[in-house]
């Protein structure tokens, strides 16, 4: 397996298993003021998430449809790393879940 493909695996690893499960467990936390919550649980959600910071924008505006079979290396990295500081609390995912919301609105809105 290439340097890209082994960056695409960790990417689908750590978006499908590890990041839905540490939500779960997160958000799942009773009484425990100090703990972080996330706002999305869902690997698909996390994959927009993701996907569209690294892009700074929508995107399949970006990356051909479906995203894990083309990224390249550098998107590739890119991810794996955004990836790696959100699990570890060195991003904001509401503040990132927020910003790819509205890439996403702006995406539908008209201006006449």
């Amino acid at each position: 397996m290439d340097n890209t493909a082994a960056l695409i695996q960790e990417y689908l690893t750590l978006t499908r298993e590890v990041m839905p499960q540490l939500a779960q467990q997160l958000n799942r936390a009773q009484g425990q003021k100090s703990v972080r919550k996330w706002p999305v649980e869902h690997d698909h959600c996390f994959q927009r998430i993701v996907l569209d910071t690294i892009c700074e924008g929508v995107w399949y505006d970006y990356i051909k449809s479906p995203a894990y079979k083309h990224l390249n290396a550098t998107q590739a990295t890119a991810a794996v790393q955004l990836c790696r500081r959100i699990i570890s609390g060195q991003e904001d995912l509401k503040q990132l879940n927020e910003n790819s919301l509205k890439w996403r609105q702006k995406q539908h809105t008209f201006s006449f």
